[in-house]
């Protein structure tokens, strides 16, 4: 091949990527559809979601950021501003998203517990479209405690106009509507919301809680180690007088029949 050629070529790769590195990642990949952080700004996390600023900024229930207090456990620190801001509302409140094509999406909804320490404070339902209810009872202190990351995947089917969950149809019109319940036990809430394209299992799903509590474990022991300092004795050892048989204790015992056995002679020569 010619050398002018071979130049072009290169050019040409570099250009496609610079394209790829340049462009925003997930639409590159066409998997995400919608991506919000719920009662706060913009954010890429690890995974190259984009979540955009919560759409209802202003509008519709309270934006918090109380949970930045807190370190989020089970979510990387990048990550963290995802579980610390949320959206709560006095009512039933909710998101509509816009899902037009056929095919498998699942819905990923995003929790932390940044107020509440005990179960039972903060109980709600979520629903779509008024008719699937998704999540029940939603106890997030219940599940993992505070400050701790939870998800809730909700896996579902576009079909012509139907929305597919579980067996379950209603009609479609074009967009889905996540709804978050009003209860007697607090108001409802949410972190953040993503729909993906394609099966759970191309979802990024949080570590399990048990691996979660084993580093934290780790994690607490080599702090103890760092520490505690490495103490050396001073001077000689001293022996552990228990090791070895402790005669004096047998001299007055010695001593005892020493004396007797005289006293006995005589007495028998008497």
């Amino acid at each position: 091949m010619p050398t002018h050629q071979l130049r072009y070529l290169k050019l040409f790769f570099i250009l496609i990527l610079v394209f790829c590195l340049s462009c925003d990642l997930v639409t590159c990949l066409g998997e995400i559809i919608y991506a919000i952080n719920a009662g706060g700004e913009s954010h890429v996390d690890t995974d190259g979601i984009h979540y955009r600023r919560d759409p209802l900024h202003g509008r519709i229930g309270t934006a918090s950021d109380y949970g930045k207090q807190l370190i989020i456990s089970r979510i990387s620190r990048t990550d963290q501003i995802l579980y610390q801001t949320e959206r709560y509302h006095h009512a039933t409140f909710g998101y509509e998203i816009p899902v037009n094509k056929d095919g498998d999406y699942v819905l990923v909804l995003k929790f932390c517990e940044v107020y509440f320490s005990s179960p039972g404070m903060k109980v709600f339902d979520v629903t779509l479209n008024g008719v699937h209810s998704v999540v029940s009872d939603l106890d997030i202190f219940a599940k993992v405690g505070k400050g701790v990351a939870h998800d809730e995947y909700i896996p579902f089917t576009i079909k012509g106009n139907k929305l597919i969950i579980n067996e379950e149809e209603s009609e479609h019109d074009g967009k889905i509507r996540v709804e978050f319940i009003k209860g007697y036990r607090d108001n409802p809430k949410i972190n953040a919301i993503y729909v993906m394209r394609g099966s759970l299992a191309d979802v990024p799903q949080l570590p399990s809680l048990a691996s979660d509590e084993k580093d934290e474990e780790e994690e607490d022991a080599n702090q103890e180690k760092k520490s505690s300092p490495v103490r050396h004795p001073s001077g000689p050892r001293i022996p552990n007088p228990y090791e070895t048989e402790d005669s004096s204790t047998m001299l007055p015992i010695f001593i005892a029949i020493g004396a007797f056995l005289p006293l006995l002679f005589c007495l028998c020569r008497l």
